[in-house]
């Protein structure tokens, strides 16, 4: 009896395998198609000579990533896609942050400003950046006149080699801090609220200091996610330049996907748009790795 029944309980558990697979099978086939089939193309195109339109191609094994390595606009592009990176990422989650503090010690209209503060991340990103191009229009651009009512000095901001990127990380601060405000704002609603009633029996004056030791803290895990997602966002800037600057001027303003967009649809330098593709993914691969073995391991779960 025993035995059958081990034999009733092992065709029931292969069955629930077998349900299992074929229930997650067709997610499995579009992840194969969708994402790890063209990773592993662009990985092959890598090695080859080929150019778009061409009927063959030969193998050139790792020459593309010599020619990366030795191409100052490459270079270029890599530091300002690393500068903005930095910037928009420390901007946009500091000012997201205030920004959810101050919208929660709200005692009424917190749904007017978080929609107000959220309205650019649900905008048109290539909308908003036409008018960003008038705003920051060197003749009748609203931010240079009042630059002149100041008595400040107008410029072309988006033609200056020292602003252009400036310029793009403002843009890229004002388009994301929306979002990790929403985040922020959610982390703080799921903050037990015996903790700040604890710290008033405790004598913890409010202000920073329960800031530093109640609410930074217990915001680890939504800040983690919020990092790694602002950082892959920002590595994935190109509308923005592409329409105001086109990498200008003299490539200040030049970005990894811009510089991987022009070799591969303007040069038809597939096989080396290709390379430059594949540094492009190992860059935010290893976001996702330092996030994984090292700032996860910072972060207080409750």
């Amino acid at each position: 009896m025993n035995f059958h029944r081990r034999i009733s309980i092992a065709r029931y558990r292969y069955g629930e395998q077998l349900w299992g697979i074929g229930l997650s099978a067709p997610a499995f086939i579009l992840m194969i198609l969708l994402m790890l089939g063209p990773i592993a193309l662009t990985m092959l195109l890598s090695l080859t000579d080929w150019q778009l339109g061409m009927g063959n191609f030969s193998w050139i094994g790792l020459k593309n990533y010599e020619s990366a390595v030795n191409d100052p606009i490459f270079w270029k592009s890599l530091f300002n896609t690393s500068v903005y990176v930095a910037v928009v990422m420390t901007g946009s989650i500091g000012l997201g942050l205030l920004l959810a503090l101050m919208i929660n010690q709200l005692s009424f209209g917190k749904g007017f400003y978080r929609t107000l503060f959220f309205l650019p991340v649900m905008a048109s990103l290539v909308a908003m950046t036409i008018v960003w191009e008038f705003l920051l229009h060197p003749e009748f651009g609203l931010i240079n006149q009042l630059l002149t009512a100041l008595g400040g000095t107008p410029n072309n901001w988006l033609r200056d080699e020292d602003w252009a990127l400036a310029a793009l990380c403002v843009i890229g601060i004002w388009h994301q801090a929306g979002f990790n405000m929403v985040l922020f704002i959610a982390g703080l609603t799921a903050i037990p609220k015996f903790l700040y009633e604890a710290a008033d029996i405790d004598g913890v004056p409010p202000g920073f200091s329960r800031f530093r030791h109640i609410t930074w803290p217990l915001l680890g895990p939504v800040t983690l996610f919020i990092v790694v997602m602002t950082a892959i966002k920002a590595f994935q800037v190109f509308d923005t330049v592409q329409i105001l600057t086109q990498g200008g001027p003299s490539y200040s303003s030049e970005v990894l996907l811009l510089t991987i967009y022009k070799e591969g649809f303007e040069y038809f330098r597939t096989g080396y748009a290709a390379a430059l593709t594949v540094v492009f993914l190992t860059l935010v691969i290893l976001v996702t790795v330092v996030k994984s073995l090292f700032l996860e391991k910072k972060v207080k779960y409750t």
